[in-house]
């Protein structure tokens, strides 16, 4: 795979003026990774925003079904499921008004990747967004 993230540095400037995530896959279950990154995201004081049709409610927010449910603009699209889902969640990210997809550790897909880039968009993948938030501090 050919997946090029932004520096460090430059992921530090997107995290300091990118206030509202959107977490794809965002589990209820307090002992899932998707859970703890983004109570730690939430208590850093970013907006968290579930997206799980299977989920009433995470983190005291009110889930929505899809990423197209989202009212107003999302500034961070983070996926927490398998990389072969990338694709289908790159596309729907295609359709809001979103400025980074952003894709958890251990998930990456080039065809995702590759769609979004040449859109122009903003694309991390196989990192983790709470690490990175503490790096760049």
């Amino acid at each position: 795979m050919t997946i090029e993230n932004p520096s460090r540095e430059e992921i530090g400037k997107l995290l300091k003026k990118s206030m509202r995530i959107a977490v794809v896959g965002l589990s209820g279950n307090p002992d899932r990774t998707s859970y703890m990154v983004s109570e730690a995201m939430q208590k850093a004081g970013y907006e968290i925003i579930p997206v799980n049709p299977t989920v009433e409610e995470v983190l005291g927010v009110k889930a929505v079904p899809s990423l197209k449910e989202i009212e107003g603009h999302v500034d961070i699209v983070n996926v927490f499921r398998r990389s072969e889902y990338l694709p289908e969640v790159a596309m729907e990210f295609a359709e809001i008004d979103s400025d980074i997809f952003w894709a958890q550790l251990g998930v990456a897909n080039q065809e995702a990747y590759d769609f979004l880039k040449e859109k122009g968009y903003t694309v991390i993948m196989d990192r983790c967004i709470k690490v990175e938030h503490a790096l760049t501090k």
